[in-house]
């Protein structure tokens, strides 16, 4: 093992970015390798060090938990099939056409926001776009079949289950929670809303890398069966239509999986090995689970977006390579 080159990497991305903290955890085989912190949490004067406690914005990693609220939902039959429309739960079945649960857990619905109206860009299954508007159309889903929102259904089967305590959608902030640095972006936005259909989800980078080992047991904690594998499963085995373009990503319930035939440009480092899976957050906070290595790796960072100068992609490769290869 080589954790001081992932401490490098990891500081590396840290000074290239518009932001004041942030840390890296790795785990293999169960066992912690790597858990280092380093910054502030805000850019007031007196700001709090980073710690194991410090609470990061997930960003687009919350939809790790969205998806299981809808793997949840599935494996409950309260959802038929990932195939089923969406016009099936929301009416509207002109407007959606065919548009199913499985293009808006992809991102290939082809759904858009434009002007406070949903418009459609291209035909369901045929192509591939990063819009946030499938999370809310998914959370009226799950709303509709099972009454409970996503927040409810996470809380319940796996915030209690494992004893989560740092992890949630926060109306409100406390001393735990870093500042984002933001720089008045304009996709930057707050919410008291706290069903799990917003950006506000944040999370302890261990409770965080908890969340990926579950993942990588296939539920289970310590040899118990705490999480229906069937759930971990749907969420972690690629499920894009083949319909879609060769070249574009390949997703589960929303996690960015390694294919066999690497020929699209993802967040995925093309050295790591078939079955590998990711999220990335537009605060750079991301979360690794390498199943054939026995390898969870979580980073977390405070900056919203990235300077102009930065490569989104290419960090997020050195990232995986960097994890990779240190073993």
């Amino acid at each position: 093992m080589n954790p001081q080159a992932i401490l490098t990497q990891v500081k590396k991305t840290f000074l290239e970015l518009d932001c004041t903290g942030g840390g890296v955890i790795m785990i293999k085989h169960g066992q912690t390798v790597l858990e280092e912190y380093f910054g502030v949490q805000g850019q007031q004067k007196g700001a709090k060090n980073v710690g194991p406690h410090t609470l990061f914005h997930l960003a687009s990693v919350r939809k790790a938990y969205v998806g299981f609220a809808v793997a949840y939902a599935i494996y409950h039959n309260y959802i038929a099939s990932i195939d089923d429309k969406l016009s099936n739960y929301l009416g509207n079945e002109e407007f959606f056409g065919d548009v199913s649960i499985r293009h808006l857990l992809t991102h290939t619905h082809g759904l858009h926001w434009q002007n406070g109206k949903i418009i459609k860009e291209y035909k369901a299954g045929y192509n591939w776009a990063y819009r946030d508007i499938n999370v809310e159309l998914l959370a009226k889903v799950i709303f509709e079949v099972t009454g409970k929102t996503i927040a409810k259904i996470v809380d319940e089967q796996v915030f209690q289950t494992l004893s989560f305590t740092e992890t949630n959608w926060f109306s409100e902030k406390n001393e735990q929670h870093i500042e984002v640095i933001h720089n008045d972006s304009p996709f930057w936005y707050e919410s008291d809303i706290c069903d799990g259909s917003k950006m506000n989800m944040y999370s302890s980078l261990r409770e965080l890398a908890k969340w990926g080992q579950v993942h990588l047991n296939k539920g289970k904690i310590n040899g118990k069966q705490i999480i229906p594998e069937e759930i971990i499963q749907l969420s972690t085995t690629i499920q894009s239509p083949n319909s879609k373009p060769k070249h574009s990503p390949t997703n589960g319930f929303f996690w960015f999986i390694q294919p066999q035939q690497r020929e699209e440009i993802t967040e995925l480092s093309p050295i790591l090995p078939q079955g590998s899976f990711q999220l990335l957050g537009y605060t750079s906070v991301a979360l690794l689970v390498i199943p054939k290595e026995n390898i969870v790796a979580v980073r977390g960072f405070n900056s919203f977006g990235s300077p102009d100068r930065f490569d989104y992609i290419k960090d997020i490769h050195d990232f995986g390579s960097t994890i990779y290869q240190s073993i």
